[in-house]
């Protein structure tokens, strides 16, 4: 994807899936703005883009408030400009069941993912519109917001949220040519060799082994690299037809997820007493309840 003159700011761009992003959308020619609360990490990253012959500044700063979603965009058209692109993926996790969770576990979380998505999209769009050319938000979801996962309630409140604005931003900004997706990646990265079933593949990967087609397959998990692609896609002209959708990539496998749809549906003259329910449920309804959490495949999960 040639994305020459184009600008994009990446959130969370020092270390994992967002260096892999800042990497591929510098390659691709972007000049890119690299957030990150390490300095050292977002200073690398620059480095790294620049040695490649790209562009790249560092913004360190927490995401979350609205002076640094201010700054990033500030900084990106004091740098180069203009801003054509956002990549919403800092990240953190506070992992509790509910019972252990305190109030400061869900706030950092929410805080992070959801406002910090909130403010730096409210931010970059004001620029976008300014400038009338359109322009691409891309917000990282993750599939514990489209399932749920067990210990993540903060988590997958914020990434459920995220997707919910996605839709919504995707209907509001129509008009002004700018695009707004999620991407729900599945890569080998901190937050998820803390998986028990996934941990022995990450460390052989770490030690130079390929993972296995039924990894990369069936998971829909590989390197962060893996996942990449489709953020210079969606940063692209070529998806400007593309908006509102919610994206699954990970190791071999590219997926789209679906809008919650209604799945059953009963009429009762008069409304629904509580019997009348319980007769939906324990009949037509019965085989359309759904499962929650990721599924796996057996061979793995029963190790």
């Amino acid at each position: 994807m040639d994305l020459n003159n184009k600008v994009a700011i990446v959130t969370g761009g020092g270390q994992g899936l967002g260096l892999a992003y800042v990497r591929e959308l510098a390659s691709s020619g972007a000049a890119v703005v690299v957030n990150d609360l390490d300095a050292e990490r977002a200073q690398a990253a620059v480095d790294a883009v620049r040695a490649a012959g790209g562009r790249a500044v560092a913004v360190v700063a927490p995401v979350g408030a609205t002076e640094t979603a201010r700054q990033l965009v500030a900084t990106a058209v004091e740098s180069f400009g203009r801003l054509d692109v956002l990549v919403t993926n800092a990240g953190m996790l506070r992992d509790k069941v509910l019972w252990k969770m305190t109030d400061a576990d869900f706030d950092a979380v929410i805080d992070v993912h959801l406002r910090g998505t909130f403010t730096c999209a409210r931010e970059a769009v004001l620029r976008m519109r300014e400038q009338g050319e359109g322009g691409r938000i891309i917000c990282i979801g993750s599939p514990a917001g489209q399932r749920g996962n067990f210990g993540q309630t903060n988590y997958s409140a914020a990434k459920s949220g995220i997707v919910g604005m996605v839709r919504t931003w995707s209907m509001e900004l129509g008009r002004a040519g700018i695009t707004v997706n999620a991407v729900c990646p599945v890569a080998a990265t901190a937050m998820t060799e803390t998986i028990p079933f996934l941990a022995p593949y990450i460390e052989a990967m770490k030690a130079g082994e390929p993972l296995p087609p039924i990894i990369r397959r069936e998971v829909g998990m590989g390197t962060p690299a893996d996942a990449a692609g489709l953020i210079a896609f969606l940063a692209s002209d070529a998806s400007a037809d593309i908006t509102g959708q919610a994206f699954s990539i990970g190791g071999d496998r590219l997926a789209l997820w679906s809008h919650p749809q209604l799945t059953a549906t009963a009429f009762h003259d008069g409304g629904f007493a509580a019997e009348d329910i319980a007769a939906e449920l324990a009949g037509p309804f019965a085989d359309r309840l759904e499962s929650v959490g990721e599924e796996f495949p057996a061979e793995l999960t029963a190790k």
